[in-house]
């Protein structure tokens, strides 16, 4: 594809397809998916293809097998609209056993899988997608790197090119593949556009229920208001009912964080469990978040300017912004991405946790010494919890920032890395 931008998890499809006869790629619209499958699909059925589209549903009734046929891997495109393909997949798996035989892909809007009879264990493997980060836009020049921050004895050294303004755009721009392309006054009315199809349609897909547009803009609006927080149903719910004239209930103020959950708008981060010195209560809440932070601008209705005039505010969707990134590049490396909060308050935004059970500590400023000095303190003071005759000592600690100059590890060890440094 013209301008096709590699993207990371390019090589973790091909390497899926080498271990499951089916990868079925999920995450939000218009974040790629289907750009992504086409690169590596030797050959591929438009489920959704207008002058095509009620033939292919036909045969997804009466024959799907022979939807399936062609070079492999083939890609089924919008394949949640005939349910019953992933029956006729897992079929096909089983028969011809051999892996790297399908990818599916198809709208965030999910299947009735009332309708399927398997769940796809053993033929299946999961792979998730999320908006680009910036090292695959191209805004951060990757000259340092998780995976290497994992090895203690890599230096950490960088020079970052990005200024406070900059990091204001590319929040608001967020990181939707076509829009890196724009003009940045068009590149920021997608956003918009994504948001506005949210509200007017996709909500109501997630589930088939109709909700209001308005309660669905207020919950939006709310959800925003308390990114990065551990922020309750009760507290959403308290936030809306100030813009919503009509009563309002805590189960429905859940079905909407649900549905929006099921097309990929928010994506919360797990609360992260070690094992500590004390006997401190772990708060166990997961942490807010939407997919991508131009999401939350738009639905606050701002835009870079706003940022630069209301810090905090900025402060709280540049977080947004690392912790997509950090999903990203944590799935190269088998990792996860969880938040640490315990009774004390004692706080840490990113906790990259893999496999084999190393981790590392991250604190997310926008920057400045003192800022700095502030999250290197909270990192250290929290290692000091941590009980390493039970688990590992962490493998890093790093304060994540806007801006600044350089990357590099103080004296103290604690790495600070600008996010225009990092990559995968």
């Amino acid at each position: 594809m013209e301008n096709y931008r590699k993207r990371i998890v390019d090589e973790i499809l091909k390497k899926k397809l080498k271990g499951k006869g089916a990868v079925l790629i999920q995450g939000p619209k218009w974040c790629g998916k289907t750009t992504t499958a086409e690169q590596i699909s030797k050959s591929i059925l438009y489920m959704s293809k207008p002058d095509e589209k009620e033939q292919n549903l036909t045969l997804a009734e009466i024959n799907p097998e022979l939807l399936l046929q062609g070079e492999v891997p083939r890609l089924i495109d919008e394949w949640q609209i005939a349910p019953k393909l992933w029956d006729a997949v897992r079929y096909e798996v089983d028969h011809r056993n051999a892996e790297g035989q399908f990818i599916l892909t198809g709208s965030s809007v999910p299947a009735k899988m009332e309708e399927v009879t398997h769940t796809g264990t053993g033929r299946f493997s999961w792979l998730s997608m999320r908006p680009m980060s910036l090292f695959e836009s191209g805004e951060s020049n990757g000259e340092v790197s998780l995976k290497d921050l994992f090895d203690e004895n890599k230096k950490v050294e960088g020079i970052n090119n990005l200024d406070l303004e900059k990091i204001a755009y590319l929040v608001c721009r967020g990181g939707w593949p076509r829009a890196i392309f724009m003009e940045e006054d068009i590149a920021l009315e997608q956003a918009y556009d994504y948001y506005d199809a949210i509200v007017n349609r996709d909500i109501s897909e997630a589930d088939g229920v109709s909700r209001n547009t308005e309660r669905v803009k207020n919950l939006m609006r709310a959800y925003a208001r308390n990114i990065g927080s551990q922020a309750s149903n009760d507290t959403l719910k308290n936030d809306i009912i100030a813009n919503d004239s009509s009563s309002l209930d805590t189960d429905t103020v859940l079905s909407y964080v649900n549905a929006l959950k099921k097309i990929f708008v928010v994506e919360e981060s797990p609360a992260w469990n070690p094992n500590l010195r004390s006997k401190t209560a772990i708060r166990t809440s997961d942490t807010r978040y939407f997919i991508d932070p131009s999401i939350a601008v738009a639905s606050l209705g701002i835009g870079p300017k706003d940022l630069i005039n209301d810090l905090n505010t900025f402060g709280l969707l540049f977080e947004t912004l690392c912790i997509r990134d950090l999903r990203v590049y944590a799935e190269t490396i088998n990792g996860k991405v969880y938040h640490y909060r315990d009774a004390n308050d004692l706080e840490c935004d990113a906790v990259i946790h893999l496999r084999d059970g190393s981790y590392g500590l991250i604190e997310i400023k926008l920057g400045g010494d003192k800022l700095i000095n502030e999250g290197a303190e909270n990192l250290k003071k929290l290692e000091t919890r941590i009980d390493t005759t039970k688990m590992k000592k962490p493998s890093f600690l790093l304060v994540l920032t806007a801006v600044g100059s350089y990357a590099y590890r103080r004296e103290d060890g604690v790495c600070v890395v600008p996010i225009g440094c990092l990559k995968d």
